[in-house]
């Protein structure tokens, strides 16, 4: 399909209309990026030290699930700041972010419902997946721009 025949079946009036948009949410994509990725880094840890009934789900001691999770978590963070800068070649690793947001948030919220203990888990760390999933997939675009460029046999 023709990215004038898309624009169109999106409902722009023109191509300049979608470009337009195009290119503003890419620039809300970027921001959302980096303060996801940066949230990750820097604001996970210290929310598990703070606010622990919402973010953390083992309280008694040290834990090595934390731990880890923590470590997974600023990882991903570093990477979406990367992907920040040219978000269209990094679809692959927005979309993971967004599923495994869902996935993750989702398990953690049937775990909260059927274990009490944890029932602050869906005002802590449960609603943030989910947005941050919401944010990214509302902003990320489903597929790259072909190019013009032609194969020749």
């Amino acid at each position: 399909m023709a990215h004038d025949e898309l624009s169109r079946c999106a409902g722009y009036a023109d191509e300049k209309e979608a470009t337009m948009e195009e290119s503003d949410r890419l620039r809300y994509l970027k921001i959302a990026l980096v303060l996801i990725g940066t949230s990750f880094v820097v604001v996970v840890y210290p929310l598990t030290i703070f606010w622990p009934s919402g973010w953390a789900w083992h309280t008694d001691g040290p834990s090595l699930y934390l731990q880890m999770i923590i470590g997974i978590y600023a990882t991903l963070g570093v990477f979406l700041i990367i992907a920040a800068r040219n978000p269209l070649e990094h679809l692959s690793l927005i979309w993971f972010t967004v599923w495994s947001s869902i996935v993750h948030g989702g398990i953690m919220a049937v775990q909260a419902l059927v274990y009490q203990e944890h029932i602050g888990h869906l005002l802590g760390d449960v609603p943030v997946l989910l947005l941050y999933a919401a944010v990214l997939s509302l902003l990320t675009p489903r597929m790259k721009k072909r190019t013009t460029a032609t194969v020749t046999k």
